[in-house]
């Protein structure tokens, strides 16, 4: 039997990742490691509800930005809040793309990685 645990994004300014995702999305770290090095640290957040957790890696020595491709994935979240977490998005200016036929939207992170936003309808 296996479980879902962590996935992954590779950041530029892991900051800068950071202040995004707690102002976005409310997550915090959970754990993290920092090489003996310090060539790279990992930095994992968790919503405080779930096991599951983004992992954010950061490299010393990347400069240029991930090349994401057409950005054909995404990180989902859903949530009960879904009209003043949408509001919220809107007013930091990081949604990239509405659906509104569907009922969700994306923001984008600073490196640019898509996250879809679900409103609950369990």
């Amino acid at each position: 039997m296996t479980t879902f645990y962590h996935f992954n994004f590779n950041v530029l300014d892991l900051d800068k990742s950071l202040k995004f995702y707690k102002e976005a999305l409310g997550l915090e770290p959970v754990r993290e490691k920092t090489a003996d090095d310090e060539s790279f640290k990992l930095v994992y957040l968790g919503d405080g509800i779930t096991d599951f957790s983004l992992e954010l890696t950061w490299l010393r020595d990347r400069k240029e930005p991930y090349n994401l491709g057409e950005c054909e994935f995404h990180l989902a979240f859903k949530t009960d809040e879904y009209d003043s977490l949408h509001q919220k998005h809107k007013d930091m200016g990081i949604i990239c793309f509405e659906n509104e036929k569907m009922g969700i939207y994306f923001i984008s992170d600073p490196d640019g990685y898509w996250i879809e936003i679900v409103p609950n309808r369990d």
